[in-house]
């Protein structure tokens, strides 16, 4: 819940593209709370909802003030994202860094994560309001970040922190070794066949086979997969042997 807390404000926004994108880089890393500080009155509404997709409904729901001031004035965590150096902007961190603290004000209050303009970012007066400064690490030859590219990954380092994502497990239990060694059994039997390896030097083959099969767990579906191989090739061989074919 506490993700419900952070608001995303965007300072002076000019293109419509950038917010839509903004909307949608929000409802992917679960949150809602948009707020646009004296927008440009050229933004292009279409392309924002063009760009939003599925995330329309935070372009909707999107709140505009004339000032940050107003924007910010139930927030107890400010944090201001700049790519510019000077002693008035010295004590950044990264994202990453201020992500504990992020999600400790917000499980009790509102944060907000304020971005500025993309031609010129936030002004020193805007600085100021800032309780804290957000600096994503960037080559030094080109650091200024697209604005919705940045809100995509001040968003996604919140998202990560909170623990909510747990990536799918392999849905296919180990293969028990029984299976495991019959299908190495048919594929000595398939190499052989195929001309592939001399009966010679089949065990030392076999064993580079096997480290190659060893750099991970194999499955069950994996091993019926290599079995269907084995099965498929000598049935083909067999047939290529016994002059069933026609050449052409």
């Amino acid at each position: 819940m506490s993700l419900l807390n952070v608001r995303i404000v965007l300072v002076g926004p000019l293109y419509g593209g950038n917010v839509g994108s903004v909307c949608r880089a929000m409802a992917n890393m679960g949150l809602r709370d948009l707020v646009l500080v004296a927008p440009s009155s050229q933004l292009n509404q279409a392309e924002a909802r063009m760009m939003a997709v599925a995330a329309a409904d935070i372009l909707d729901a999107r709140r505009e003030f004339a000032t940050l001031d107003e924007a910010v004035a139930d927030c107890g965590l400010v944090m201001g994202t700049t790519a510019r150096a000077g002693l008035y902007r010295a004590h950044c961190r990264t994202p990453r860094e201020w992500v504990p603290q992020i999600l400790e004000s917000a499980s009790v209050g509102k944060v907000a994560l304020v971005f500025g303009r993309e031609n010129s970012g936030l002004t020193n007066e805007e600085i100021a309001l800032c309780t804290n400064l957000i600096q994503i690490p960037s080559s030094p030859d080109y650091p200024s970040i697209n604005l919705a590219q940045s809100v995509m990954l001040c968003c996604y380092e919140l998202f990560v922190a909170t623990g909510t994502f747990a990536p799918l497990g392999e849905m296919s239990p180990v293969c028990p070794t029984a299976t495991r060694e019959q299908m190495f059994k048919m594929w000595r039997e398939m190499l052989l066949e195929i001309g592939f390896m001399s009966e010679e030097k089949a065990d030392h083959m076999m064993l580079g086979l096997r480290r190659i099969f060893s750099r991970a767990p194999l499955t069950e579906d994996d091993v019926s997969i290599l079995l269907g191989i084995a099965r498929q090739t000598l049935w083909k061989a067999g047939q290529v042997g016994s002059g069933s074919e026609k050449s052409c």
